[in-house]
């Protein structure tokens, strides 16, 4: 069971996108991981505009520097999380084989711990899921460049 699922099973937005990349699992990991956060002039925009500067680090110290902790880690797969009095959040990144490589995914789930925050975060996420979800696949279409580099 994916660590995602053991901590926030039960959830209020769910985000995942996935690429193949020609590589086994673990390199497809070790590859997001060490990804730059702002791969191309977009994220980093994008990421400088929520205030969140990439300052030239990696996926795994950008959200490790932010309000996140480690979650877990295996060779396939790694997650972060995020808890406060009126949210939960995860992101992983996970790698499976599939014939020719490996499936590398990432998945963000959200949960508001009660009605108002629910109803706050839906509304938040109108304006900024769409940056969210373009923030990811850009993070996965880097990777699979390195993966093919």
């Amino acid at each position: 069971m994916p660590l995602i699922e053991e901590w926030l099973p039960d959830f209020d937005v769910v985000e995942r996108h996935d690429v193949a990349l020609p590589v086994d699992p673990e390199r497809a990991l070790e590859l997001a991981l060490a990804c730059p956060v702002a791969p191309d002039r977009v994220v980093a925009a994008l990421l400088t505009a929520r205030g969140m500067s990439p300052r030239g680090r990696t996926i795994e110290q950008f959200l490790r520097s932010n309000p996140f902790r480690e979650l877990g880690r295996s060779s396939t797969e790694w997650a972060a999380r995020l808890a406060t009095r009126h949210m939960k959040v995860a992101i992983d990144f996970r790698a499976e084989r599939i014939p020719g490589g490996s499936r590398l995914a990432t998945e963000t789930r959200v949960k508001a711990m009660d009605e108002r925050a629910r109803r706050a975060f839906r509304l938040y996420w109108l304006a900024v899921g769409p940056f969210s979800a373009l923030i990811r696949r850009r993070w996965l279409k880097a990777i699979q460049a390195a993966a093919r580099a």
